[in-house]
């Protein structure tokens, strides 16, 4: 895997952080020194800090699970979308909706009304609305897919959280720390690294910076993502070749395979079948 480059960084910006005045004593650690009132950010920290969260990020990817990106800042929204795009990641960059992760099965059937709408609008049923109830259809299915489009194949938790301004989206950070979901984050000198699994120390407002990090903790997904498939390729192949020369202990081995991806499959239904089973418990008593 590529190690991220110091100089792409210095030329980014990375190392600005805030003014002396607004920062936060834990992140001591990662400051290099303070210049004209501005604290400025070790970046040999900054690299060791990036590759250490790209491998994590990397096997993660390689596992086949997800990754939540963050980021709700005006200047960092397109950034996080292309780049979250890019590896097939889900991403938020509207406000964050209360309880995304806490009340995750709420947010599935939000996500499902959504893909209902859909449906409808599609096979003809709304075809006799009035012009007025249709508008409001509509501005109910561009609301849904402004906050929620982009997680709508989000079909479970995600594994990992990718927070760009920890301090601003601290909600989200909350409830991962809850659910045991580790955090990785672009922490700027006014932040708080404490319940950051992944302390990435940079600069979080300057839009080159955040680019160049994410750049590379993409280009590390994407290596996970593309070993992955390789391997599963190499599974097929050699269940084909020990299928066609009748090896009798290729069969177990794709037996135990296939529990495994049925229980995969099984786990978002299961999810979403619980606060249903939670509310007819005391009907039936």
């Amino acid at each position: 895997m590529a190690r991220t480059n110091f100089d792409q960084l210095l030329q980014a910006g990375c190392h600005f952080g805030h003014l002396k005045r607004k920062w936060n004593p834990a992140m001591a650690q990662y400051i290099y020194t303070e210049r004209n009132g501005i604290h400025i950010i070790d970046l040999h920290k900054t690299v060791a800090e990036i590759d250490r969260a790209a491998d994590a990020l990397k096997q993660i990817a390689k596992s086949g699970k997800k990754i939540l990106f963050v980021a709700t800042k005006k200047q960092t929204k397109e950034i996080i979308a292309e780049k979250a795009q890019s590896v097939g990641m889900p991403y938020v960059t509207e406000r964050w909706p209360g309880g995304m992760l806490t009340n995750f099965p709420t947010i599935r059937k939000a996500v499902k009304k959504m893909a209902n709408i859909d449906k409808l609008m599609q096979d003809g049923t709304y075809a006799n609305l009035s012009k007025r109830e249709l508008l409001q259809v509509t501005r109910q299915r561009a609301k849904l897919e402004k906050n929620l489009g982009s997680i709508a194949d989000l079909t479970r938790l995600p594994s990992a959280l990718f927070v760009v301004d920890v301090l601003k989206e601290q909600i989200a950070v909350r409830e991962a720390n809850r659910l045991g979901i580790p955090v990785f984050g672009i922490v700027d000198t006014n932040s708080d690294p404490k319940n950051i699994d992944f302390v990435i120390p940079a600069n979080d407002d300057a839009k080159d910076s955040v680019e160049v990090i994410l750049g590379a903790c993409c280009a590390a997904i994407n290596e996970g993502i593309e070993e992955r498939k390789v391997e599963k390729a190499d599974e097929k192949a050699a269940d084909a070749q020990a299928e066609a020369e009748g090896d009798e202990e290729a069969k177990p081995r794709r037996q135990a395979r296939k529990p495994r991806k049925n229980a995969e499959e099984a786990a978002p239904v299961a999810e979403e079948a619980a606060p249903a089973a939670e509310e007819a418990a005391p009907a039936a008593e």
